[in-house]
């Protein structure tokens, strides 16, 4: 496979991105159909509408490159995937289809395995988020463009995390208190992963839970942002198993250790 120009692959989907958002708020707006998928988890025609219009876009930039998606069954079945799209058009169906606002769009692109770019709109809080390399990690807001580099000014006093969950599990608690954590809000979606890039809160734990095409794009923002995503045994992410199922994840900003 020739060399893929990220940055062009990247900043060509903003807009498709922004106009996708838009269209699952107006969907919304209309009035959601909804209906329970066979792992027991809401889907709802802004899922599939907003699922169609960014993997066509993302079929158009790199035709060569497989594309999994939650959406779909395209692709899943295929032996050893190393250079794929993992795509998560509605992260967060709940909160979508229950008119709050922290759901998702979400698109990363593995090579060799490894998250090498990021893109994640969060379509109700009009921030969009984009990474392509180390050090090349931003935020896209009233048309200026944000570099993202986790948080400059930092108080070890204070150290901030979010959770998925308002009741830690022990074992959470325990890494917490091992990372010096004084307090946690509770967040869902992968904007996670993005107001970490951002300096606006310092890191993020869970154990196994949800799969792959969740946490892609935000790994690979909040890696180039400087940040570091690891598993429990702090080992690292690899990504194209078999079933897609993610392991534990401990997300820290650049100044936890």
């Amino acid at each position: 496979m020739s060399k893929l120009d990220l940055k062009n692959i990247s900043e060509n989907l903003i807009d498709t991105f922004i106009s996708a958002g838009q269209l699952s708020l107006d969907l919304r707006i209309q009035g959601l159909t909804k209906k329970i998928k066979s792992d027991n988890t809401p889907v709802s025609n802004g899922d599939l509408e907003v699922n169609k219009i960014i993997t066509e876009k993302i079929k158009k930039i790199t035709p060569d490159l497989p594309i999994i998606s939650e959406e779909t069954s395209d692709n899943k079945s295929l032996n050893d995937l190393k250079d794929f799209w993992l795509v998560d058009p509605i992260d967060g169906t709940y909160d979508y289809i229950n008119n709050l606002n922290e759901f998702t769009i979400n698109a990363g692109l593995i090579i060799n395995k490894q998250p090498v770019l990021g893109l994640i709109y969060a379509p109700a809080k009009k921030r969009m988020f984009y990474s392509y390399g180390e050090g090349f990690a931003f935020e896209y807001s009233n048309n200026k463009v944000i570099k993202l580099e986790c948080s400059n000014s930092f108080d070890k006093d204070s150290i901030k995390f979010v959770s998925y969950s308002n009741k830690l599990k022990p074992e959470i608690e325990k890494i917490h208190k091992k990372l010096g954590v004084k307090e946690y809000v509770r967040m869902k979606s992968s904007v996670k992963f993005c107001v970490i890039a951002a300096g606006e809160y310092d890191g993020y734990v869970a154990e196994p839970r949800a799969c792959e095409w969740d946490i892609a794009a935000g790994h690979a923002i909040l890696k180039h942002a400087g940040g570091s995503i690891t598993d429990f045994n702090n080992e690292e992410i690899i990504y194209g198993k078999k079933d897609f199922k993610n392991p534990s994840l401990i997300l820290k900003s650049k100044n936890i250790r």
